[in-house]
């Protein structure tokens, strides 16, 4: 067997995870906002769509996370956009038989982080007015770059949070070239974390080194040759308001090739 590289393997607390990469189970409109800037409804249960592990960018040796801009100068590259996301690690198996048992499955997370879901927009506008599924413009080679993750032992080790309290206390900033352009919450998805492991659980199996992406709040755009995203993990002591100020817990970079 070859040995693993350092950029081929999940990062947990600094250190190389031993999960292996698997699928990453997606959700839709979970932030009312987001939603509504797309001119979507706001759906009665959560939308899942998966992307292949061959759709993950892990960290490279320096931390960061370098991703290049895909099919440069096809028909549906210049609207390539950023969704960033709370992703969770699973560290083992969540099946039907974990539905409704938070204890448990928030027992099953190895690790909290952030992820991009990329998306071609124009390519998804129109297979969703075809009526088709969205995986050739959701679930593409690269389309999911990941940072580091913190294991949720180590997230409380650092606050004053309660062990409850953190899956609805969780958000993030992302800023864009340094200006801000999403600030993520917990609180304010329509269903939370533990929730959403729960009702994936009641169609399939979650198996370790899975990630589930929770969703997207407004804020999304194209991307641009040369994009520095920079996101902070962290928690809020206002989890009913999207602004409020983040502690930050953890700290990564996106960078993406130029032109």
């Amino acid at each position: 067997m070859s040995q693993r590289t350092h950029d081929d393997v999940f990062t947990v607390d600094g250190e190389a995870s031993p999960l292996q990469t698997g699928k990453i189970v997606c959700v839709g409109r979970n932030y009312a906002a987001h939603a509504a800037e797309l001119n979507n409804p706001v759906p009665e249960e959560p939308i899942l769509f998966i992307k292949p592990a061959s759709s993950l960018v892990l960290p490279a040796a320096d931390g960061l996370t370098n991703c290049p801009l895909h099919d440069a100068g096809s028909q549906h590259d210049e609207s390539l956009h950023y969704e960033t996301e709370i992703a969770l690690l699973i560290g083992s198996r969540i099946g039907p038989d974990l539905v409704g048992d938070h204890d448990r499955l928030a027992s099953s997370v190895a690790g909290i982080g952030l992820a991009l879901d990329l998306t071609k927009r124009e390519l998804q506008s129109a297979l969703k007015k075809q009526g088709h599924p969205w995986e050739l413009a959701k679930a593409f080679d690269g389309s999911c770059p990941v940072g580091g993750f913190v294991s949720p032992a180590s997230f409380l080790g650092q606050t004053s949070l309660q062990p409850d309290r953190l899956w609805t206390a969780l958000g993030f900033d992302m800023r864009f070239n340094g200006e801000l352009r999403q600030q993520g919450r917990a609180g304010q998805m329509l269903t939370g974390c533990i929730g959403l492991l729960s009702h994936i659980s009641r169609h399939f199996t979650l198996h370790p080194g899975d990630v589930v992406l929770t969703g997207t709040p407004a804020g999304v755009g194209a991307l641009t040759p040369g994009a520095v995203l920079e996101v902070t993990l962290g928690f809020s002591d206002d989890d009913a308001e999207a602004s409020a100020p983040i502690n930050g817990v953890l700290n990564h970079t996106f960078r993406f090739a130029g032109a």
